[in-house]
């Protein structure tokens, strides 16, 4: 049973910065390509970053120099650390792992940032 379980969430302020975690079960993380994603109040949800297997990397434009994403093979953990978050940067963040043609989602975690 694959499960993905995100935390680090919480309330911000503009400027500051959160690490977020995803835990990972019941796939062979050595072998998934993963990413996050986050959904705004009344927006779709919509891709952060995604990290594949071999370690390349993608984000959306807006993210790029503020956010990274990370992955820690041994511990079968994926990370977002972000930094000199904004407003707009408040959602709700959800892992995601692509394994054997089916994606499969955590629950999210939601991050707020004050102004």
């Amino acid at each position: 049973q694959v499960q993905l379980v995100e935390s680090g969430g919480g309330l911000v302020q503009a400027g500051g910065s959160l690490r977020l975690s995803c835990t990972t079960s019941g796939i062979i993380f050595s072998y998934t390509n993963m990413g996050w994603y986050r959904q705004a109040p009344g927006k779709q949800r919509g891709l952060v970053a995604r990290i594949t297997s071999g370690g390349g990397i993608n984000y959306v434009d807006s993210m790029k120099g503020r956010f990274t994403i990370s992955r820690d093979t041994a511990k079968n953990m994926l990370y977002l650390q972000m930094n000199s978050l904004k407003p707009e940067d408040t959602a709700v963040y959800y892992c995601a792992a692509d394994y054997r043609g089916v994606r499969y989602w955590g629950r999210g975690t939601q991050v707020t940032v004050s102004s």
